[in-house]
């Protein structure tokens, strides 16, 4: 049986609902923006339902703010909604008084809006969408100069949002990822000659903290060029009491007398970003030596162009649009890089550092892809 063929006025209906849809999903990923900015799900994280009068005077707001706020929560499905003159819980009494309705957060979503530590965690993307947006008349006039956008200029959103949008992992699944490579795990746990470990392009310290809670053995430096992300690192690794083996740097992997100094290197989604990834890696390959390890963990994307894409392509395209390339570009000279590094790029950038194999390491995960250099 032949295929059906699209007609124009299909396709232009199908690309009016999408859009339809894509905006309600845009602002209710602002609306649950809000929910964390405010406090207003931490207010209500013990479960009980809660009336806006309630929620206003628990999280500090205004009350008709809080109403309209828990109406769209509960009308995207958020929320539960309940009323004081209803038995069943699931049902909502449309005429009850707007102010004495009362509303929870379901058993299950606490987990995905509040709990830091949970892999289901995904309250932070909503920090990251709204940090994408902060900048855009200066990606506007990048776009038409060839320019950039620094990182800074994106603001406290990106920075926290991307802190504790990958914390989860860091916290959950570091000592998995690194026991993949064996030797490298034995080298880690040493306690006979306690291994050195550079964490490159550290952010707000999570990775350098998870690795030294791994292997206790090991003395972990953090290195990072974004001064807020130090201080940020500091202040973390001063909570989990690690200052003893914890170091974190607002220095340039490549300065020389750090060469040979380190048994294991690490890049975790930070290469792709860089305006000179070459150089990074060259800086990488001197600091272990002959001897040490470099793994570099970046996007999971496919190995080809391919289009309409899976959602992951789809997620990583609008990263680099919004802000992996502009924060590549805002240096120059700029390998141009972006979100999407394909293997073969990551390997061609290697290759030029100077390695002569890039192994793809045996690491099960949905985002991100794991690579050994040697």
């Amino acid at each position: 049986m032949a295929e059906k063929t699209i007609t124009a006025d299909e396709r232009r209906d199908a690309l009016v609902e999408k859009i339809f849809a894509d905006s309600i999903a845009f602002m209710e990923i602002l609306g649950v923006y809000l929910g964390d900015k405010l406090g207003l799900y931490a207010a209500m994280s013990d479960g009980a339902w809660m009336s806006a009068p309630e929620l206003a005077s628990r999280a500090k707001v205004n009350e008709r703010y809080a109403r309209e706020w828990l109406e769209f929560q509960a009308v995207s499905g958020v929320l539960d909604a309940e009323c004081d003159s209803v038995e069943d819980d699931s049902v909502e009494d449309d005429s009850a008084e707007p102010f004495g309705r009362r509303y929870r957060i379901p058993e299950g979503h606490d987990e995905v809006l509040l709990d830091r530590d949970s892999l289901a965690y995904v309250t932070p993307l909503a920090k990251q969408m709204v940090g994408l947006a902060r900048p855009l008349p200066a990606l506007i006039e990048a776009m038409k100069s060839g320019g950039g956008v620094s990182f800074p200029e994106y603001g406290e959103d990106i920075r926290e949002g991307i802190e504790f949008g990958n914390r989860a992992m860091f916290v959950n699944l570091m000592g998995e990822w690194i026991s993949a490579v064996p030797d490298l795990h034995e080298r880690l746990s040493s306690s006979h000659s306690p291994a050195r470990v550079a964490d490159i392009g550290c952010g707000s310290g999570w990775s350098s903290i998870s690795i030294a809670k791994a292997y206790p053995n090991a003395r972990v430096d953090g290195l990072d060029l974004d001064g807020d992300s130090i201080e940020a690192a500091r202040r973390n690794a001063a909570s989990e009491g690690l200052e003893d083996r914890l170091s974190f740097q607002l220095r340039d992997a490549s300065a020389p007398e750090l060469s040979g100094t380190y048994d294991f290197a690490i890049a975790i989604e930070c290469i792709h970003d860089m305006s000179r990834p070459v150089e990074a890696l060259r800086a990488m390959r001197s600091l272990v030596g002959e001897s040490g390890t470099v793994v570099v963990v970046d996007e999971r994307v496919g190995d080809e162009f391919v289009a309409p894409g899976e959602d992951v392509d789809r997620l990583y395209y609008g990263f680099s649009v919004l802000h992996c390339l502009p924060v590549g570009m805002s240096e120059k000279p700029s390998a141009e890089t972006g979100t999407v590094m394909r293997t073969d790029t990551l390997g061609g950038y290697a290759r030029e550092a100077g390695f002569s194999e890039v192994e793809v390491l045996p690491v099960e995960n949905d985002m991100w892809r794991f690579y050994r250099l040697r």
